[in-house]
């Protein structure tokens, strides 16, 4: 290798988190995208790769931010750049990581619109059923809501990952981490009824084919789910940015509202920490003067 080829390092390190450290297609893309907008940016400061400094990287966070990106993004960006550097370390490119010490940007803590289960009711009753694709996206739309599952991992759900007798559905999380997750009756009818719409019937055990699929038979895009469903929930409530995470969010909130276990709705959703599941223990202010009542001895 060429530790003076910006592209061949990068390169190489987005081969590595495919296949060793098991990132989605997704991560890979993004980070790709960040890494290579701050190579082009090490070149027009005639800086090499792998003679970087702190400074150098705040002052591509800075110049990110003059340019319109939302925190989120640069916030990834730096991210991509630790994760870079950290691989550079273990191969021995550079001797310190150089943005180890450089800090994230503040991230203002913005949730999903929050969607009461009848209003939710109503979102998936929308999809026309006399349509193939009005039986795929209320298919996609039952399995989001009953299993919480991220965007990624339904687009890479296979048939046979799907044990109808049971009602679970194994899937392959972050990290290519294995998760359980049981679905309900609707959704098994949902996706039952997709299946046999597309010829699929019998023994789904022995189907290894994609779950989803667009119109031309290939493996359904993240794009195009993405569309689908903001398509759906911004038609009833109002938001163009609603999407997938929304979903993932009602899934999540509804079930703590009803009683679930916090560590049980972390485990479901696929967390590796309790803090990330906290952020869906969001209550209506109506049903928290509630309790309070409940519970307060002076309440």
């Amino acid at each position: 290798m060429n530790s003076n080829n910006p592209n061949e390092l990068i390169n190489n390190f987005l081969i590595y988190i495919k296949k060793e450290r098991g990132y989605s297609e997704h991560t890979a893309t993004a980070y790709k995208t960040d890494l290579n907008r701050f190579s082009l940016f090490l070149k027009s400061r005639l800086c090499a790769i792998i003679e970087v400094n702190r400074d150098y990287i705040r002052e591509f966070m800075a110049k990110e931010f003059e340019l319109g990106f939302h925190p989120k993004t640069v916030s990834r960006r730096l991210a991509a750049i630790k994760s870079f550097y950290t691989y550079c370390v273990d191969k021995k490119k550079v001797n310190s990581n150089p943005a180890i010490y450089v800090e994230s940007p503040k991230l203002p803590q913005t949730l999903p619109d929050y969607l009461d289960s009848g209003k939710l009711s109503d979102i998936l009753s929308i999809p026309q059923k006399n349509t193939m694709l009005g039986i795929r996206d209320s298919a996609m739309l039952e399995l989001f809501y009953s299993t919480g599952m991220r965007l990624s991992e339904l687009v890479n759900l296979n048939v046979n990952q799907l044990d109808f007798s049971s009602q679970i559905v194994k899937v392959m999380g972050k990290g290519k981490k294995e998760r359980l997750i049981p679905f309900g009756e609707h959704a098994k009818i949902s996706i039952v009824n997709y299946l046999e719409k597309r010829g699929i019937q019998g023994n789904y055990q022995s189907i290894s084919g994609p779950l989803f699929i667009s119109n031309r038979n290939k493996r359904i895009s993240h794009s195009t789910v993405q569309r689908r469903v903001r398509k759906y929930l911004g038609s009833f409530a109002g938001s163009g940015s609603s999407g997938p995470h929304t979903l993932r969010h009602a899934f999540a909130t509804h079930l703590l509202e009803r009683g679930a276990d916090i560590r049980s709705v972390k485990e479901l959703l696929g967390h590796d920490s309790l803090s990330s599941t906290q952020i869906y223990t969001h209550i209506q202010p109506e049903k928290m003067k509630q309790i309070y009542k409940q519970a307060h001895p002076h309440g």
